[in-house]
């Protein structure tokens, strides 16, 4: 259970690479070459996985708190019918809402690794 509780402040830079990494797999087979800028999202994730930095680590984790509060504010405008989404747009909505919370929930645990004393 000590060996668990040890690696478990490397799951949010595990579930973020792993997201940059299904994009650059989905977006090198149909765009081929132009792909490739997208890996350069991974390094600061990278860092934190090799040399933690606790402001490295708290600066991610605002930026995707940010990020991801947006995209749940697009959800509740969604419910009230304050905009109006086409159809194509719905869908996205409707498949990526489980990678927005997840995106939410991972970001705030970062933050919380931030703020705890041992990083």
């Amino acid at each position: 259970m000590a060996t668990l509780n040890k690696y478990t402040k490397f799951i949010p830079y595990l579930y973020f690479l792993s997201i940059i990494v299904y994009w650059f797999t989905n977006i090198n087979q149909t765009s081929g070459l132009s792909a490739y800028p997208i890996l350069l999202f991974g390094i600061p994730f990278v860092w934190q996985l090799i040399k933690p930095s606790r402001k490295l680590n708290f600066s991610l984790g605002i930026v995707f708190v940010c990020l991801s509060s947006y995209l749940i504010l697009a959800y509740f405008f969604d419910l009230l019918n304050i905009v109006d989404w086409t159809e194509s747009s719905q869908k996205l909505l409707l498949y990526g809402g489980l990678f927005v919370f997840s995106n939410f929930a991972m970001s705030l645990w970062m933050v919380r690794n931030s703020i705890r004393k041992e990083f």
